[in-house]
């Protein structure tokens, strides 16, 4: 569990513990007209919560390659036409790579597409 979800957690059970206390005090009547409030008030923000939750998901960190130059890589060097991306977490996540140069190699190593080091 990260510390984010721990927290939420922690919050949650307070505001359950304090409406639990609030029921106790209350008449039947009162009480119902205030867990109608509540359970409205929930429900509203439990539906921005999940708009929020689906609109956080489609961004993310995006890289486009287009129109590139040509590279030319000699004695055991490297030529990259389109786009390398690191190889630990940090990698975008959509990548696209599209009409790229051409990646000549005599020796050494060429890629006009997508690689990673």
């Amino acid at each position: 569990m990260t510390g984010q979800q721990r927290f939420v957690v922690v919050i949650f059970s307070v505001v359950v513990a304090a409406l639990a206390g609030v029921f106790c005090f209350l008449s039947w009547e009162r009480a119902n007209q205030v867990a109608g409030i509540v359970s409205a008030l929930v429900s509203i923000g439990s539906l921005g919560a999940a708009l929020w939750a689906s609109l956080a998901t489609v961004s993310g960190r995006r890289v486009y390659v287009s129109r590139t130059g040509s590279a030319t890589a000699r004695a055991g060097g490297s030529a990259n036409s389109g786009a390398i991306t690191p190889s630990s977490g940090a990698a975008a996540d959509t990548i696209r790579v599209d009409r790229t140069g051409d990646a000549e190699s005599e020796g050494g190593q060429a890629n006009s597409g997508f690689s990673t080091p």
